[in-house]
């Protein structure tokens, strides 16, 4: 293997999307968006074979480009994704790779005031734009979803919400149990803002002004400013944080905003959509710095007692933290494909 290239048994294919649902967007993101379409090896000899599809989203300020990008001694997870079809190791499935970032670093694929529609452009325009261009096998118990952090996040509450588009996952250290995920962030963020008359609008203004993550603050200030502007944003988009930037004093009224979206709290109103789901796949690292491998353990519980058959559940815990666990990614990927395999 070439440190910087591999060659493909499948083939990844590049597209763009024009989406109605994100033009005119509230952050004035672009509303076309870069598609990549992996399609496995044998696709172009049996023409009348239709296929499973998994579709993979990123963490916060991820974007489709990071999936070229190459850690050193590893390859990049489209590569990965295609040894495991090389090998045969899991039945050939199509995989896409879906693009929701936004200047605030990411969507938490929901549909938000204050960021745009992104649970609907994922839902109802790219899973028909694929199903329409390539031979998919047009189902929810042959369609997955799979990310990490924020995009582990997404891959638990989208099923939640359509299951008649996904009855599959794998979710990687998503965020999950806010209470010890984002609730430990927000007296950091207090400091920081002192530097800011408690304004992080200020902050903002300074951050896109400057060459980013060059001041300690930016990574907190950006992660709660990002979570606000998808969870707790006014009708007309403006984000309010869920705590007094001066005092820190919780916003119980915003705060629950951010408890609702919590995939443990939302199990048992969806829990019907999960019982239906084919595979859910959940990890983490053991020493997550966001405490995930904690939330992960509290949302398996919480498919178990809402009725979610174990049959159904891969749960494991990892000696890791919360970066560098992309070797789990093919894991899951061929542990999906056996379940949604026709």
């Amino acid at each position: 293997m070439l440190p910087w290239s591999a060659d493909f048994a499948g083939r990844l294919e590049e597209h763009t999307v024009s989406s109605e649902l994100l033009r005119g967007n509230p952050l004035k993101d672009p509303h076309e968006r870069p598609l990549l379409v992996y399609v496995p090896p044998g696709y172009d000899d049996e023409p009348d074979r239709r296929y499973p599809s998994v579709y993979v989203i990123t963490g916060f300020t991820g974007h489709v480009g990071i999936w070229r990008n190459r850690m050193p001694y590893r390859q990049p997870f489209p590569e990965t994704a295609d040894a495991v079809f090389a090998s045969g190791e899991a039945p050939p499935a199509i995989v896409v790779f879906v693009d929701a970032w936004t200047a605030h670093g990411g969507s938490q694929f929901v549909d938000s005031p204050g960021t745009g529609r992104y649970h609907s452009y994922i839902c109802d325009e790219v899973v028909p734009w694929v199903d329409a261009r390539y031979r998919t096998l047009d189902a929810p118990e042959h369609r997955a979803i799979s990310g990490k952090s924020s995009g582990g996040y997404g891959a638990m509450i989208t099923p939640m919400l359509r299951p008649d588009l996904f009855g599959a996952l794998a979710t990687h250290a998503g965020d999950a149990l806010f209470e010890y995920c984002y609730l430990p962030e927000f007296p950091k963020c207090v400091r920081h803002l002192r530097k800011y008359d408690g304004d992080i609008t200020r902050w903002w203004d300074d951050f896109n002004a400057r060459v980013s993550f060059t001041k300690p603050e930016d990574m907190e200030l950006l992660n709660v400013l990002g979570m606000a502007v998808c969870y707790s944003a006014r009708d007309d988009g403006t984000p309010e944080l869920p705590f007094d930037p001066v005092t820190g004093v919780l916003r119980p009224d915003i705060w629950d905003r951010w408890l609702a979206w919590d995939p443990v709290r939302m199990v048992p109103d969806h829990a019907a959509a999960m019982r239906s789901q084919r595979a859910i796949w959940i990890d983490g690292g053991t020493r997550d710095e966001w405490f995930l491998d904690i939330g992960a353990e509290a949302f398996h519980r919480a498919l178990l007692d809402a009725g979610v058959s174990p049959d159904v559940i891969r749960f494991e815990l990892f000696d890791a933290g919360h970066g560098g666990i992309d070797y789990r990614y093919p894991l899951a990927l061929s542990w999906l494909c056996r379940r949604i395999a026709p």
